[in-house]
């Protein structure tokens, strides 16, 4: 902008735009020194004074947004001597009483914006933006600087984890600013927040499901605790929009941005080398693993492990291992030759290992080895169908009755099936009672299913790492051989997607997922099981734009997914698997 202090109006106005916008500090560290603020209270002061001197005169002025701040509020009304239970909404008119020289400084200006305002309306409109507790990449807020320790193994220090502030997060900011900008109607004072206060122990839990072995020191202070919050009620209705991040979106961006910055002189870095487990004949999932991880880095690798020396996969994989088999006695033995071949992520394929990968997903991550797995309990409730069936019961949730007794079943035809493992092993469909009862004899662990006539659908889904939901895709199972589709055609249906997302949000799993229903005449759904890993048909879905490899190879290198969205493709996908030769010659033999 140039030196205030030497410039005349004639030369403002060269580059005044149509709307100035004034960006005044919006600090509000008020752990700061004293010296500090006083030291650069006047000056704050003085510069805001400046710049409306100059602008007032402009004839291109048409419109004055200043980013204000809560902190001219009267804090006797928002700060306790004991820790509250809900925040106090403080509202445009609340009583004013800055608690430190930068709600004063704020104040300041907002009483010579009210005075320019009765002379000058005529020409230009000004509104005072009071900003409440912002927070945003590449910042000085407190958010960021717990993150920054985090990612260097520091401890992080906390004072009131009871405090309860209105986090804005500078995205949110901005976009309210810009709107403030166009919407002439609204002049004077207004909040701009959430609406939606959080407690500092919520920023800490959030900050936990990403640095699980985070370090808390809780210090004692005399300082008040706070309880605040934006009455958003002015904004909303004259605007018409209110801000969309909350701790749970925005923090995940902080994280990306904050190990981003580093990627280029750390050599911490690492180039994602992939185990695929139990490989066998997985070989569209291993080209699909070997896309996502070049798109990380071109020399990144996809290793393929199977106990058996013949596996298909160890034909195509330019590196096979023939590993160990994953119970708890060869865990020395894996962990050992995870780190002998380089391997820092681990992507498990099958349902009869996913318990053993999730109960020491630790140990190889004290190894410096990630696992794209959920927690023990969650792949234990998918691997159980009877425990499945008694969770989504007690949730309330469409799940298929399932019993062990098939005398509690009040249906003429049945499903018997294990129940644990494989859906599709040992399975008989749409039988009478006799027929199911002597099935039952030939299973280990038989259990009953009602027989549901309908359409048979698959959710393919990806939930991250605080098992949240980022996308679902739909798809037919047109062409079932063995219990997986060899035909399979992606669709859209709003209502199922929100059904299917309400299910999963309640599973607490990580990673890419496979939801099984059945589509009854009536349009109701009934949930069958769930497979807590990447599905045989599910490369469908990453054509569809369900990127689960790439999301999770992100995620396991330690970055975040806030920006990297799902957008499905406006099309449908049909996928045919079909089998294809591969010839060698005799250099390969």
């Amino acid at each position: 902008m140039g030196d205030l202090n030497h410039m005349n109006s004639s030369e403002f106005r060269a580059f005044a735009p149509e709307v100035f916008i004034h960006l005044a500090a919006t600090f509000e560290r008020s752990d700061e020194s004293f010296d500090f603020w006083e030291e650069n209270f006047l000056h704050n002061v003085s510069l805001s004074h400046q710049l409306m001197t100059l602008a007032k005169d402009s004839p291109s002025l048409k419109r004055v947004v200043f980013t204000s701040s809560y902190l001219i509020y009267d804090p006797l009304l928002y700060q306790f001597s004991q820790p509250q239970e809900a925040p106090v909404s403080l509202c445009e008119s609340a009583s004013v009483l800055p608690r430190n020289l930068t709600g004063m400084a704020k104040l300041s200006h907002e009483i010579e914006l009210r005075f320019l305002a009765q002379f000058c309306s005529e020409r230009f409109t000004t509104v005072c933006a009071r900003i409440y507790r912002g927070y945003g990449r590449n910042s000085r807020d407190v958010i960021s600087r717990w993150v920054r320790s985090l990612l260097n193994g520091e401890r992080i220090t906390v004072y009131r984890p009871e405090g309860i502030f209105d986090y804005i997060y500078a995205a949110d900011t901005a976009e309210g600013l810009i709107r403030l900008i166009s919407t002439q109607s609204i002049t004077g004072i207004v909040n701009l927040g959430t609406g939606r206060s959080r407690k500092v122990s919520d920023v800490i839990e959030v900050l936990r499901q990403y640095f699980p072995a985070m370090q808390v020191q809780l210090s004692e202070t005399n300082i008040l605790f706070e309880a605040s919050q934006a009455d958003m009620k002015k904004f909303i209705e004259e605007v018409g929009w209110s801000p969309s991040y909350d701790l749970e979106s925005a923090i995940p961006e902080i994280i990306d941005f904050e190990r981003g910055k580093s990627i280029v002189v750390a050599d911490k870095f690492q180039i994602p080398k992939i185990l695929i487990s139990s490989a066998s004949r997985k070989i569209p999932l291993f080209r699909a693993l070997e896309q996502a991880a070049c798109r990380i880095d071109p020399k990144a690798e996809v290793i393929a492990g199977d106990l058996d020396p013949n596996a298909l996969a160890s034909f195509v994989a330019k590196n096979f291992w023939l590993m160990p088999s994953t119970t708890a006695s060869n865990l020395s033995a894996l962990v050992d030759g995870c780190q002998k071949q380089g391997i820092n992520v681990i992507l498990p394929t099958r349902d009869g290992e996913l318990l053993f990968w999730a109960q020491h997903a630790e140990t190889f991550r004290a190894a410096g080895i990630q696992v794209i797995v959920s927690q023990p309990e969650a792949v234990q409730r998918c691997i159980d169908k009877l425990d499945f069936f008694h969770f989504g019961k007690q949730e309330g949730l469409p799940f298929i009755p399932t019993v062990t007794d098939i005398g509690e079943l009040q249906t003429k035809r049945f499903v018997v099936k294990e129940r644990l493992g494989a859906g599709a092993r040992d399975i008989l469909l749409d039988v009478d009672r006799e027929a199911a009862i002597q099935h039952a004899l030939t299973l280990t662990h038989p259990i009953y299913q009602p027989f549901v006539d309908g359409a048979e659908v698959s959710v393919d889904a990806w939930l991250d790492g605080a098992c949240k939901v980022k996308g679902v895709v739909l798809r037919r199972r047109d062409v079932l051989v063995s219990g997986e589709s060899q035909v399979t055609t992606t669709f859209r249906d709003a209502a199922m997607e929100r059904d299917v997302t309400a299910v999963l949000d309640r599973l607490s799993l990580r990673g890419p997922v496979v939801l099984q229903l059945i589509l009854d005449k009536a349009q109701r759904i009934h949930i069958l099981e769930c497979n807590a890993r990447f599905g045989g048909a599910s490369t469908a879905s990453l054509t569809a734009g369900l990127d689960s490899l790439y999301w999770s190879l992100i995620e396991a290198m330690g970055f975040s997914v806030g920006q990297y969205p799902f957008l499905r493709t406006p099309g449908e996908i049909r996928q045919v698997r079909v089998p294809h030769d591969l010839h060698f010659n005799d250099t390969h033999i």
